[in-house]
């Protein structure tokens, strides 16, 4: 249906190619940004890290002990480039990378850190230098031999399972991490991929931000033991390249107003099949009611999304958004299908509204999340020639649209990361995966 566009894109993923591992890159015409005091962070990080992996390594590697990178950790500036990695001569680039050749971590002290911490918190900086150290991992458990991106997404859930052991309280670096802080850290994530239309088998694909959030919540759902498994035939990549040259020139967007409609019926649809299945019971057409900023349809208590400005009437059995402000906001800062997680989220608690379970606590929100995804993954396994299916980054733009919702809004306690994590349920596994 769409592709992935933001309006704050302050970084892109790249690949090094010469036998450096992959890294993260700021615009080569962006300024330098105040260093503050983001090579503390970078060092705390480093060696919590490390800290992590003596404690972690020997279940992945039959009691062997860990050995941290015998090259070092070599902040640089353009004015002090970062040593010579294998082949490839010295040179400034924005970036942070780990070098196999020289076993060591560089990272772009100037410009690439500061930007990251003053965007999206310290957070970010710590889940990028565990990524860069996933690579050291990956190295002395050798695991190379794989698609780069399968790699990248191995470094991201070796990341992850850091982060979990952060959220823990095991780390002196950081700690009290907020919910506030975890799902900022998932938006500069959100800005570290691949750009809509890349082939997972091209060589220096890193993966979309849907898989990429998908594997650094797996490293903390699950643990380092379980990305240590990641190989090439058992983690599930999304990103595809565009099928025709019109999808392409197009970026895959629907005209605002087709996309809502297609969108809308296609939702229809969905559920007519969806919800027998789901209840037994055949699921009745849901009435729609768009309205103008500030001027909604009475309903005596609804059960609000995006702030307020969506929400499913319980006591009419309809839904309402707003497609004067909201709906063409999210159309042009993200894409189509962020009007389609909307519309995912508005019928999902339809659907669990009219099965008798509820929507405001964390299960409920959670199940409602979950549920969208079903729909998303009935598009995403289409065939070529359907009337509406995906188009690449439109789930790049679903987690996107998660993040801008932000959380419930209520006592529900849950959060983006929370949320993304439900949806992702819905996408891999239909409604299997939403318990029922």
């Amino acid at each position: 249906m769409s592709a992935y566009r933001v309006s704050r894109v302050l970084i892109v993923l790249v690949f090094i190619i010469a036998g450096c591992a992959v890294g993260w890159k700021s615009p080569e015409n962006d300024s330098p940004a105040p260093r503050g005091t983001s090579g503390d962070v970078v060092t705390k990080a480093l060696r919590d890290v490390e800290r992590f992996w003596t404690a972690t390594y020997p279940e992945l590697a039959r009691g062997r002990n860990f050995k941290p990178v015998s090259g070092g950790y070599h902040p640089y500036t353009r004015d002090d480039p970062p040593p010579a990695c294998g082949g490839e001569e010295a040179g400034y680039q924005p970036n942070a990378f780990y070098c196999p050749a020289g076993d060591f971590v560089a990272w772009d002290a100037e410009t690439l850190i500061p930007q990251l911490e003053d965007a999206f918190g310290p957070l970010l900086v710590g889940v990028v230098m565990a990524h860069e150290y996933g690579h050291a991992v990956q190295s002395r458990l050798g695991v190379t031999e794989q698609p780069t991106v399968v790699l990248e997404q191995q470094a991201d859930c070796f990341a992850g399972a850091w982060t979990a052991d952060v959220l823990e309280g095991r780390s002196t670096a950081f700690t009290g991490v907020t919910p506030e802080q975890l799902d900022n850290t998932v938006a500069g994530l959100l800005q570290l991929r691949d750009q809509p239309g890349t082939s997972a088998r091209n060589p220096q694909a890193h993966g979309n931000a849907f898989d990429r959030v998908r594997a650094l919540q797996d490293g903390v759902e699950k643990g380092a033991k379980a990305c240590a498994g990641y190989r090439a035939g058992n983690v599930p990549v999304t990103e595809v390249p565009f099928s025709t040259e019109e999808e392409a020139a197009s970026g895959g967007d629907l005209p605002y107003d087709q996309a809502v409609n297609s969108l809308a019926q296609d939702a229809q649809t969905y559920w007519g099949k969806a919800y027998p299945e789901l209840t037994g019971q055949p699921w009745q057409t849901l009435r729609i009611e768009p309205f103008r900023a500030g001027s909604p349809p009475e309903c005596p208590r609804p059960d609000a999304s995006a702030g307020g400005a969506a929400f499913y009437c319980p006591g009419a059995d309809f839904i309402a958004f707003d497609t004067a402000e909201l709906a063409p906001t999210l159309y042009q800062r993200i894409g189509d299908n962020a009007v389609g997680m909307l519309l995912g989220d508005l019928f999902a608690r339809a659907a669990q509204s009219r099965r008798g379970a509820g929507t405001q606590d964390r299960a409920g929100q959670l199940t409602v999340d979950c549920l969208a995804g079903t729909w998303t993954s009935d598009l995403l396994t289409r065939d070529q020639g359907a009337a509406l299916r995906l188009s690449p980054g439109d789930l790049d733009e679903a987690v996107a649209a998660l993040l801008a919702f932000g959380r419930a809004g209520d006592d529900s306690g849950t959060s983006a990361f929370d949320r993304i994590g439900a949806y992702r349920d819905g996408v891999l596994e239909g409604l299997d995966g939403c318990g029922g």
